[in-house]
């Protein structure tokens, strides 16, 4: 399988662009960067530490998605949208990793979806999809009893917040109550807030130093307390869950699937 990676050149592009390599049966046909990134024309298995591929770096996404059967993509919603559209107009599985949504870039990766099969998800490893399985029946059987905190922690460079893993926790708490995140989510207090509200979810959120990414979901009632963690110490988890979509992915049918799809929970 022929799978290329749109913004190569960074860390997580470095990352995905290892976990093709490594996975038997797929191939690296391509990466891209903005044009004006020095990364421009350096030869891709040089880029990631190997030896030469023969395949440079690109700022033609056109070239590089037709040439490929599918893309892996952690870059920026708006780059991301951009992407889809060409997916969708050529046919081809779209891996998704990138965060920062708003409502607008989600209707659009929506539209895309009508032509391209895309697998969009706010963390690509196994064990932060179980904890989201888990965090929906918890959630369903303790009630509003228990009052919801979700907890996360990246390194200083990362520009969204809450993560999109946060979120994603956020909304299997929501969906295990029944009630929508957008009514219930609560994503700053500062100053005189007063008491909690009940059925509040909510979120806090730390940076700092090279954390890849901490999470805690907090189940917290009268006496007791519940917390479920899930703690990254590599990105190659992610890669290599985002390379399991990009394969799982290819021959199904045009649509917009979830990471719980691909691992089946």
């Amino acid at each position: 399988m022929k799978i290329a990676v749109m913004g190569a050149s960074g860390r997580m592009g470095r990352e995905l662009l290892r976990a093709i390599a490594a996975t038997p049966g797929c191939e690296i046909s391509g990466g891209t960067e903005r044009a004006g990134t020095p990364e421009i024309g350096c030869d891709i298995g040089l880029l990631i530490g190997n030896t030469p591929l023969g395949i440079t770096v690109s700022d033609d996404a056109r070239a590089v998605i037709a040439t490929s059967d599918a893309i892996l993509d952690f870059t920026s919603p708006a780059a991301t949208v951009s992407f889809a559209k060409l997916a969708a107009e050529l046919g081809k599985v779209h891996v998704i990793g990138t965060t920062g949504w708003d409502a607008a870039g989600e209707a659009a990766i929506k539209d895309a979806a009508q032509k391209a099969t895309i697998i969009k998800a706010g963390n690509m490893s196994l064990g932060v999809n179980l904890l989201a399985a888990l965090t929906k029946r918890v959630a369903a059987a303790l009630g509003q009893d228990f009052d919801i905190e979700i907890v996360e922690m990246h390194h200083r460079l990362k520009v969204d917040a809450p993560s999109g893993t946060a979120l994603m926790l956020g909304q299997a708490a929501a969906d295990g109550r029944g009630v929508a995140l957008s009514e219930k989510s609560v994503r700053a207090r500062d100053g005189h807030t007063g008491a909690r509200k009940a059925g509040d979810i909510g979120f806090a959120t730390l940076r700092g130093g090279s954390v890849v990414g901490d999470h805690t979901v907090i189940f917290a009632g009268d006496g007791e307390r519940i917390e479920l963690t899930h703690l990254a110490a590599d990105r190659g988890i992610f890669a290599r869950g985002a390379v399991k979509a990009a394969v799982w992915g290819k021959g199904r049918a045009p649509g917009l699937y979830a990471m719980t799809d691909v691992l089946g929970i």
